[in-house]
């Protein structure tokens, strides 16, 4: 089989943007995922989350194409996707971010911004790097539309440093206005409140909620302050298995959540992260 993505008609799943249908992953003799099932619907934040080892890590990389399932579909718009890659995210309308950042070390922070905005480039970024195919005019766009991301981040200040001489809070916001300088549909986050402090993770929630408004958003954390204030909907995995899904009060009382994983630390939510959900 061809290693391009491509699509297929299907019926719709309800209202959903992105399926995750029946997925099934082996690792030679380890079941890492098996017959999960997870829908974002437009405009939502589904959070996913479960203990060390649940399958959170081998999901999102599902869902990047980094990992291709052994059984189950990928769905996006009602069209299938087979053989997805990494590469051929941006061009499907979905951005990611990832918990090793992924910046160019020797590329100023606005030239990494720039490589996410390639989905607006008629020539693609290295090709422009080049001096390939790009106009002084569509160069001046593209530069804008990163300078955007950056001041929407908060970081536009750094955009003539270098990834390495920045804090990790600034370069995960870096990373963070890269996936989405390409404004995409559906957004991917790996582990965006990891090494943050609380006030950056609060205030990463806010930018979150925000971004709701315009897209669709999938994240993997492990903070439940953050999850619980953020998320309209949450799916818990535990050995693989979708065990709970449901609106962050639902999955707070959830017996089977609380006995596989949870704890009383959801019962301890503090009142101000649950006004945010």
């Amino acid at each position: 089989m061809s290693e391009s993505a491509t699509t297929s008609t299907t019926s719709e799943r309800g209202s959903a943007s992105f399926t995750i249908s029946d997925v099934t992953v082996n690792f030679g003799g380890i079941v890492a995922l098996s017959e999960v099932t997870i829908d974002v619907a437009p405009n939502q934040v589904l959070g996913v989350i479960g203990p060390n080892g649940a399958g959170k890590t081998t999901l999102f990389n599902v869902a990047c194409g980094f990992v291709q399932p052994n059984t189950g579909t990928l769905t996006w718009r009602g069209q299938e996707l087979n053989r997805l890659r990494p590469h051929q995210l941006a061009g499907l309308g979905i951005g990611r971010t990832l918990q090793g950042l992924g910046l160019f070390d020797r590329m100023t922070v606005l030239e990494n911004v720039l490589v996410g905005a390639d989905r607006h480039a008629k020539a693609g970024f290295f090709a422009g790097l080049l001096g390939l195919s790009r106009s002084a005019s569509e160069e001046r766009r593209l530069r804008e539309r990163a300078m955007e991301a950056l001041k929407e981040l908060d970081v536009a200040e750094y955009a003539t440093q270098l990834p390495p001489s920045l804090p990790y809070p600034i370069r995960k916001r870096v990373a963070m206005a890269r996936a989405l300088v390409s404004d995409p549909d559906l957004l991917l986050l790996d582990e965006p409140a990891s090494g943050l402090s609380g006030k950056e993770m609060a205030e990463m929630g806010e930018l979150i909620r925000g971004l709701a408004q315009r897209m669709s958003v999938m994240l993997v954390e492990h903070h439940m302050d953050l999850v619980m204030s953020v998320c309209d909907r949450i799916a818990v995995l535990d050995f693989g298995k979708v065990i709970a899904r449901g609106a962050p009060d639902e999955i707070r009382e959830d017996p089977a959540v609380l006995s596989a994983y949870l704890g009383n630390e959801v019962h301890h939510v503090p009142e101000q992260a649950q006004a945010g959900s």
